[in-house]
């Protein structure tokens, strides 16, 4: 599928999340079979833009074409002012955040809670790619079913952003009242994309390739965005690639790679983050890969007590090697479920 000039490898897109979906982690996801990604959001705020989080996640060094930005705010003209800005900085698309459930945007009526004022999403939306157009920036908007289950404005709103020049839209299948909870639906995904003739792109509950062909089916949707599944195990993408071309599983990776993985991609952090932050982030990221295996949990309590970057990934490299010892790939995501149970079972009955 295409954006606007930009051509995909694959219809496997990486969901912006904030304080996760920076540049190491989109650049690790593209290693390993994203076809697009797009920044955790940046605001518009322009006496926020010098602020080092803010620049931050404006780093695109070194990231691999398309550079998709996410940018939120409540404010037409300074919604197109950031999207200038961002294009300055090598932007090739800008996504329009009206899908953010927190609550600290929401209540400043950035993110989801546009949704409950389809007037001020449309200003945004045209002074938007008004600023976009004119550079030969695709703008692209990501939403979600309504702000609530008596509310669900997605067809509506998605319809007027295609007429305005919007060159895709994602809809997380859930209401911002939903937040995260309960489970996605599709009907309103597949009411989307049977109303729009630009690409349309499902999100939210995508966690493995069976369900990433399932939701392409029942939508009709040219994309897929996955999110909070790919937390840990970056590798998912090129597992939906080969299952969807082959109908087959790969092989659970090899804990080697994973090991060569996981330090690469700390390295990188700490080059973006510093000593002091670096060491700190990298914590959840961490704690995500690890969860699930053997041994993991009580690693990560350990590892959560190191302040120092060399010691940290010291600490990492040592879990991986002893892992190693017992096992070469990791375990399969269904045996890993299974012994989570298990335990979890087992300490409830204790």
């Amino acid at each position: 599928m295409n954006i606007g000039p930009f051509v995909l490898s694959n219809p496997f897109f990486v969901a912006p999340m904030a304080g996760v979906t920076d540049r190491p982690f989109r650049q690790l996801c593209k290693k390993l079979g994203a076809g697009y990604a797009v920044s955790e959001m940046v605001t518009s705020r322009p006496d926020l833009w010098d602020t080092l989080k803010t620049s931050r996640r404006a780093n695109h060094a070194g990231e691999p074409g398309p550079i998709a930005v996410q940018i939120a705010g409540t404010e037409p003209q300074m919604m197109a002012d950031a999207a200038a800005y961002n294009i300055d900085r090598g932007a090739q698309i800008i996504d329009i955040n009206m899908g953010c459930p927190a609550k600290k945007v929401c209540n400043k009526w950035a993110g989801s809670a546009l949704m409950q004022d389809e007037a001020l999403a449309m200003r945004i939306v045209d002074a938007v790619v008004a600023a976009s157009a004119p550079r030969g920036v695709p703008v692209t908007l990501k939403m979600r079913t309504g702000w609530c289950q008596s509310e669900k404005n997605a067809v509506v709103l998605a319809r007027a952003a295609e007429q305005a020049g919007v060159a895709m839209v994602t809809v997380h299948g859930r209401t911002r009242e939903q937040g995260y909870k309960g489970e996605a639906e599709y009907d309103t995904v597949a009411a989307v994309k049977a109303a729009l003739r630009v690409p349309v792109v499902a999100n939210g509950d995508i966690d493995s390739p069976e369900k990433a062909r399932q939701v392409l089916a029942l939508t009709g949707a040219d994309a897929v965005m996955i999110g909070r599944a790919a937390q840990g195990q970056p590798w998912l993408f090129r597992e939906m690639v080969h299952f969807m071309a082959t109908g087959t599983h790969l092989a659970p990776p090899l804990v080697a790679e994973v090991r060569h993985l996981l330090l690469d991609h700390l390295q990188d952090h700490y080059t973006l983050y510093g000593e002091y932050s670096g060491v700190r982030t990298a914590r959840k990221h961490i704690g995500w890969y690890v969860k699930a295996l053997p041994g993991g949990e009580d690693f990560r309590a350990r590892m959560n007590l190191i302040e120092d970057c060399e010691a940290q990934s010291a600490a990492v490299a040592h879990f991986f090697d002893q892992l190693g010892e017992h096992m070469e790939r990791l375990p399969q995501r269904g045996l890993l479920d299974g012994m989570n149970r298990e335990k979890k079972q087992m300490e409830t009955s204790e």
